[in-house]
């Protein structure tokens, strides 16, 4: 792995840097902003002046209008949009979309891509992703999908409540994860205006960095033609994992980028601040914090690196990505509760970013996976291959097929 940067991918880092200090940091204050996120006045106004400064969805192929990012180069743009919260919907790179975007272009018809990509890609519309439900349903566990999806003709009808679904409100359309008659689960596309949705209300939530905040969906026999399945019937889990898995390291590359300010903010403050005579950066334990801090943020930045090394191979890296899922949102989040404390009373309060930071952040060791779910699947994979290197030592034929290779150290 070549940890050098091409001339071309620093001048793009270097470009959305200045863009992000220039043209979006100044609109942090903006009134257009409530507990559910930017409104869409000030998202269309964001995504101008992305637009206008050739940033706009990157991560889309080049034939949709994106600059067709590889992984590794997401990892560099991503970070550098993450460190304001307006950022991401600047750059078109926010959730839900971001993972949308990426599953609708690997998965969705031509028609399906003209109808919604397109016009997602040029920042024009917004999407939801609609799979977790309240309890019995599905939330960490998938396999407990309730909403349904009957057929009807040549039509299906889909029922079910679902929940925390961001960007709910004032999305365009939605994918739609529902169990199918033969068992399976099966995602159905549908736009947001038609009869049978029904957004029942948004979740005040600990973060406000989403548009379209999260929202409690209800779906009483919604009409979606068998046109509007997205890929085949019945692969719904395995088209998620087409989501997911990238979508779990977009995060982590968003959220590095706010770490990474919250340190910058902290570091600037524990120099000019004194206490006791000299400056709290020269007390040895904010010193202690502030490297720590640099530990962490660098160890997250390797796991993000590595894992779209992996991406770009070609590798599903399915484990790759729950690993980096739980380093770098546990890491992130000890970076920004660090600089709290450095920061004292200013870091619980709005005199600076940091409080902002650490109300947005603290959710995301619980979305895309709680570390608990990642880190019980890891085991279980860790245990499995374990297994079929004891058999292959014994000369005993592997009778476990579909294990994955067993981790690889960065």
């Amino acid at each position: 792995m070549d940890f050098s940067l091409s001339p071309e991918l620093l001048a793009l880092r270097d470009k959305t840097r200045a863009f992000i200090a220039e043209q979006v940091i100044p609109l942090e204050n903006d009134a257009r902003q409530s507990r559910h996120g930017p409104d869409e006045a000030l998202r269309r106004e964001l995504v101008e002046r992305a637009r206008a400064a050739g940033l706009l969805t990157p991560h889309a192929s080049r034939a949709l209008g994106g600059l067709g990012l590889t992984h590794i180069e997401k990892a560099v743009v991503f970070e550098e949009a993450g460190y304001s919260w307006l950022g991401p919907t600047a750059l078109n790179i926010h959730a839900p979309d971001e993972g949308n975007i990426h599953l609708m272009e690997a998965v969705a018809t031509p028609d399906q891509q003209a109808r919604w990509l397109r016009p997602q890609v040029a920042g024009q519309l917004r999407s939801c992703f609609a799979m977790t439900e309240p309890a019995p349903g599905a939330g960490s566990d998938p396999a407990a999908l309730a909403t349904v999806a009957v057929r009807d003709g040549d039509d299906y009808l889909i029922s079910g409540q679902k929940w925390f679904i961001t960007g709910a409100e004032g999305a365009d359309y939605a994918i739609i994860m529902a169990r199918t008659e033969d068992g399976g689960a099966t995602m159905f596309l549908s736009d947001m205006d038609q009869p049978g949705i029904t957004l029942e209300r948004s979740m005040d939530a600990m973060d406000a960095c989403f548009t379209g905040g999260h929202g409690v969906l209800r779906f009483d026999q919604l009409r979606v033609p068998a046109s509007a399945i997205l890929g085949e019937v019945g692969k719904g889990f395995r088209y998620a994992q087409v989501r997911l898995a990238p979508a779990r390291l977009t995060h982590c590359m968003r959220w590095l980028g706010q770490a990474r300010r919250a340190q910058d903010v902290a570091l600037a403050y524990a120099r000019r601040r004194t206490a006791f005579g000299k400056p709290l950066s020269s007390h040895e334990g904010v010193g202690f914090m502030l490297a720590d801090n640099d530990m962490d943020l660098h160890t997250a930045r390797l796991h993000i690196w590595h894992t779209a090394w992996l991406l770009d191979q070609g590798e599903q890296g399915s484990y790759e990505s729950s690993r980096a899922k739980v380093v770098c949102s546990e890491a992130e989040w000890r970076v920004v509760d660090r600089c709290v404390q450095i920061l004292g009373g200013q870091g619980v309060t709005m005199e600076t970013p940091v409080m902002r930071i650490f109300m947005d952040m603290r959710a995301f060791r619980i979305y895309d996976g709680p570390s608990e779910v990642h880190r019980f699947s890891m085991a279980r994979k860790l245990v499995q291959a374990a297994e079929k290197d004891a058999q292959a030592e014994r000369g005993v034929p592997a009778i476990i097929q579909a294990v994955p290779a067993a981790p690889r150290p960065l």
